[in-house]
């Protein structure tokens, strides 16, 4: 089984689709497969679909929605010809709750994690060609925002901003390599259009700034600074950290530095300079 969650839900057995088109039993299928492998509590699935109101017949009701799921598979597993194994096998039933069983398969997510934690090691060791390669590899398993396509609850919803964060810090340190590698000029583009997306990222206008001032656009440097300051002080109550702070007195005097993240956060935890 494969499973696709960042962007459209899919998960497809032998290649053909399983993905149910109604909402509730695509919620429960995106649940499972957010967490595949693994028991997914049917309280776990009950407060997904209802929150804090379920009704009467919510286990019943569950019960359904696996039973369309299951369906799907088996319909699946017969075209695909395989007789040994039932949807039962892999939409399983266990003590308190449900597991998917990919069976090896192909989970988006998972790969994702594991070539951004290579981009991250690689970061660490100061290969940043490494480091760069690694996370575009990671980033371009992305095809929108994760489960775009399904109406989340709040335990959906939560993973998937996880996702999202995931994908942000991933972003920013692919970024952060391209940047030590000299690439500032082709980062603008990218980057104006990150710091109106994430108008409070202190890291991207930290970096938007360095590739400015390398590109010899010193006063639109200063001015992404000033624009960020004006945002935060208006929408937070707060000033750009101190990091932020020495990186535009040093464009002020001309000793061009960047916030240079070391490891996965997504701000920067050290200061180094990039001239």
């Amino acid at each position: 089984m494969d499973i696709e969650v960042l962007g459209a839900l899919s998960v497809r057995e032998h290649g053909i689709s399983i993905t149910p088109t109604a909402p509730k039993p695509r919620q429960v299928l995106a649940l499972l497969a957010l967490h595949a492998d693994r028991v997914v509590q049917v309280s776990s699935l009950i407060e997904e679909l209802w929150d804090d109101e379920p009704p009467r017949s919510a286990r019943t009701t569950l019960q359904t929605y696996v039973l369309q799921l299951r369906e799907l598979i088996g319909e699946a597993l017969a075209k695909a010809g395989e007789r040994d194994v039932t949807a039962k096998d892999i939409v399983v039933t266990l003590p308190g709750g449900y597991r998917l069983n990919t069976r090896g398969g192909r989970v988006d997510f998972r790969e994702f994690e594991r070539q951004a934690g290579a981009g991250y090691r690689a970061m660490d060791a100061e290969d940043f060609s490494g480091g760069a390669r690694r996370l575009r590899e990671a980033l371009s398993l992305w095809t929108g925002p994760a489960l775009a396509d399904v109406s989340a609850g709040g335990r959906i919803g939560l993973e998937a901003k996880r996702l999202e964060e995931a994908r942000l810090c991933a972003l920013d340190q692919r970024i952060e390599a391209d940047l030590r590698l000299g690439r500032h000029r082709e980062l603008l583009s990218e980057l104006t259009v990150l710091v109106n997306r994430h108008r409070m990222h202190e890291s991207l206008h930290g970096q938007f700034m360095v590739a400015l001032h390398r590109s010899g656009r010193r006063g639109e440097a200063l001015s992404v600074y000033q624009r960020l300051r004006t945002t935060l002080v208006r929408e937070l109550g707060l000033e750009p950290s101190a990091m932020l702070s020495r990186l535009q007195r040093s464009i002020l005097t001309a000793h061009p530095e960047t916030t240079a993240t070391r490891g996965p956060e997504t701000t920067g935890q050290a200061v180094a300079r990039v001239g």
